[in-house]
């Protein structure tokens, strides 16, 4: 499974990278907005881990866009520092398939990414 994880804390990216790489996964790690988006416009990937707090823009918007592609399905785990419940259903109701507040273990990152992998294209409700 290919996953683009987009995470503007290099330590934090780097963890992630190597947990999930040594379990299996290719993981493209970017910084940013900008590249996130570029690598959305190359690549076709099965998973999406997305922060929200990025240095030159908002998560909330490049999964905006990702949803607004009548063809994406893209499974889109957002993982953030925002905990207040607003952010959380904001998110969700943007089209997250999960959301999981930092400080967060690897081994439950690893399990909502699965999670959100199994699901049968076409089962997110659109509303």
């Amino acid at each position: 499974m290919r996953v683009l994880l987009v995470e503007d804390h290099p330590a934090l990216r780097e963890m992630m990278t190597d947990h999930l790489a040594q379990r299996g996964f290719a993981v493209d790690p970017v910084a940013c907005a900008g590249d996130a988006r570029a690598a959305l416009a190359t690549v076709s990937y099965d998973g999406l881990i997305l922060d929200l707090g990025l240095p030159d823009g908002d998560g909330m918007a490049i999964l905006r866009e990702t949803r607004a592609r009548a063809t994406s399905g893209l499974p889109t785990l957002l993982v953030t520092a925002r905990d207040a419940l607003e952010d959380r259903v904001r998110g969700l109701n943007a089209g997250a398939d999960d959301y999981i507040v930092k400080p967060f273990d690897l081994p439950e990152l690893e399990a909502r990414l699965r999670a959100v992998l199994r699901r049968p294209a076409g089962t997110r409700a659109e509303l």
